[in-house]
């Protein structure tokens, strides 16, 4: 099986077609920076792009990727993650930092598709998102903030 993640063609021998995107993400390929949550889609914490949308690996099986491009959180880049990133460490976000990854994925994708989001904009596309450590006042301003700075 081929995938396309971060930019280079990755042949997987032998792999169960069925086998989680995540598994072949921090198992097969050793990028770490992709969480395990909940392993049901419901935290966010291992948010990808695939295509440039936000997926859960998670519950995205190795087929179902089939020519998509699949970024992880090492290698997310460009104008908007420099800004989401800045405002991030501006912000102080990350307490424990477990679900940063994640969150991080989806505020790029919110501001890829809307630079200019309203707070129910980012409410909803972050609600997928959770943070066992409640930073979410300082997740919303570092979004606020890389918003403002793209201008």
């Amino acid at each position: 099986m081929k995938l396309m993640v971060n930019g280079q063609e990755r042949v997987l021998e032998g792999v169960d077609p069925t086998m989680p995107l995540l598994w072949a993400i921090r198992d097969l390929l050793g990028l770490k920076g992709t969480k395990f949550g909940c392993g049901q889609a419901l935290c966010g914490a291992c948010t990808v792009h695939m295509d440039g949308q936000p997926v859960r690996s998670c519950q995205t099986a190795l087929a179902d990727v089939g020519d998509g491009k699949v970024t992880t959180i090492e290698a997310i880049a460009g104008r908007v993650a420099e800004a989401v990133r800045s405002a991030w460490i501006k912000n102080n976000v990350p307490q424990c930092g477990y679900c940063q990854s994640g969150q991080i994925m989806s505020a790029v994708a919110l501001l890829e598709s809307n630079p200019k989001p309203s707070r129910d904009d980012v409410n909803s596309a972050m609600s997928g998102n959770l943070c066992r450590c409640g930073t979410y006042p300082r997740i919303r301003a570092a979004i606020a903030d890389a918003s403002n700075s793209l201008g």
